[in-house]
């Protein structure tokens, strides 16, 4: 990778050119459950040369992270530029038969595109072998949110905006099938974080993430390929990210950085320099907001997002994330990160981080060995964070000195200002854009 730039840098030197530019094709290529474990990222042990490629030949983003730590809310928010909360769509898989619409002046990016004349395709076949979930998990109600399932059935010359959707690193069929690739990664060899305890069911749960990713970047690479092959790779700008974070305990459906840090890579041919490092702070929602600038679409009133290039790029000095129900396990927790302190507010410290939920005791093979572990009295350290029978109300973490988040500030006096700070940024984000939660701010 070549230096690394701020948002502010990079808006400067892409300046002459904006105005020349041609409107490009959009290409989403979404991974379902995944962090930033990616050879580009310089995570060790797996082998991901189509998107380190893609890297290469764009730019990476180190720190973008999701509204939000599983599917359903993640999608309603980047899908529309708008924070979940702030539409109504912050319950996991919620307002399915209800008829529940979205606010006035809100509408889908595929609706923005579509009036730019765009066509609009959620992709079910993006390249010979290679199925796209068609996953879509809005928490509203839309009519034709897509014109097709492939952006090969679009008018000659119409430029196309088009979502592929890999279900590789999801929990389910694809953990079987990625241990059926030639080479696997040896459990023994993974790095566990602190949280969790050195136990072969452990090691083996990661190891088999990391092999997913290995088979992600499989079928990501074969899309590559059919962009070129049917010519469409110099003019089609490509956006790879994950939906939230990675399925393994104490990440999805939790807002620690493994919940909502998502890869973000972006190839732009002529429009953005190959190996370019960014390390600005991005919540999903802008590249909603990417996606209308590069087409020439103006934004919305009431959009959330903001661009990652052009006059309306601005840094963020934070991002936001929330935590509501999932599945069946009702909870509300708040977070907001700077590049240096995470503050999670947690709303029901009553309700443990082990309260019942199907879906992930039934999925996360970790939990059931944590359990065990913990009523032999065997967990030790930050292994017993997670088993606790209450949550603290507050959490604050150096994210740069503590990228594991172990370590709680909360109570230290030495950090009392960045608490405070902290929680009136949040206070004041919830005033904007969250009618969910009263202000609690620390005084």
């Amino acid at each position: 990778m070549q230096g690394m730039i701020t948002r502010r840098e990079f808006t400067a030197a892409l300046l002459p050119q904006l105005a020349r530019r041609e409107r490009p094709n959009i290409l989403w290529l979404i991974a379902e459950d995944n962090g930033p474990q990616w050879g580009c990222y310089r995570y060790p042990l797996v082998r991901t040369p189509n998107v380190d490629r893609l890297a290469a030949s764009g730019e990476l983003f180190r720190h973008a992270f999701t509204p939000a730590p599983v599917c359903s809310p993640s999608r309603s928010a980047w899908n529309t530029g708008m924070y979940q909360t702030s539409i109504g769509a912050h319950h996991h898989r919620s307002h399915r038969d209800d008829g529940y619409r979205l606010p006035d002046g809100v509408q889908l990016v595929s609706d923005h595109l579509r009036a730019q004349g765009y066509f609009t395709a959620n992709v079910l076949q993006p390249a010979p072998g290679i199925r796209g979930t068609g996953k879509t998990d809005f928490n509203f109600q839309v009519e034709r949110p897509f014109d097709g399932d492939h952006w090969n059935q679009r008018k000659p010359g119409q430029p196309f905006f088009a979502q592929v959707n890999f279900q590789a690193t999801h929990k389910g069929p694809a953990f079987p099938e990625a241990r059926k690739q030639g080479e696997v990664i040896d459990p023994a060899k993974v790095d566990l974080p602190p949280y969790w305890p050195d136990h072969p069911v452990v090691r083996d749960e990661f190891a088999n993430y990391l092999d997913c990713v290995n088979l992600l970047d499989g079928k990501i690479g074969k899309v590559l390929e059919q962009l070129e092959k049917e010519g469409l790779a110099e003019n089609t700008a490509v956006f790879f990210f994950g939906d939230n974070g990675r399925c393994l305990i104490r990440g999805k459906q939790w807002l620690y950085d493994a919940g909502i840090h998502v890869p973000l890579v972006v190839r732009w041919p002529g429009g953005v320099k190959p190996g370019t490092v960014r390390e600005d702070l991005v919540s999903a929602i802008d590249i909603s907001a990417t996606a209308l600038w590069l087409a020439g679409a103006p934004l919305p009133e009431k959009m959330q997002g903001l661009p990652l290039y052009g006059s309306q790029a601005n840094p963020r000095d934070a991002i936001f994330a929330a935590r509501d129900r999932c599945d069946d396990t009702m909870d509300r927790i708040r977070a907001v990160r700077t590049a240096r302190y995470k503050l999670i507010r947690n709303d029901m410290p009553d309700r443990p981080y082990t309260q019942h939920n199907d879906y992930i005791e039934r999925q996360y093979p970790t939990l059931g060995a944590m359990k065990q572990l913990h009523a032999e009295g065997k967990l030790k350290g930050a292994e017993t964070l997670f088993m606790q029978a209450r949550k603290p109300k507050l959490e604050l973490y150096d994210v740069r000195n503590d990228p594991h988040e172990v370590r709680n500030l909360a109570e230290s006096a030495a950090h009392r200002g960045e608490l405070q700070k902290l929680s009136r940024m949040l206070d004041d984000w919830a005033a904007k854009f969250d009618p969910t939660i009263p202000e609690t701010s620390i005084k």
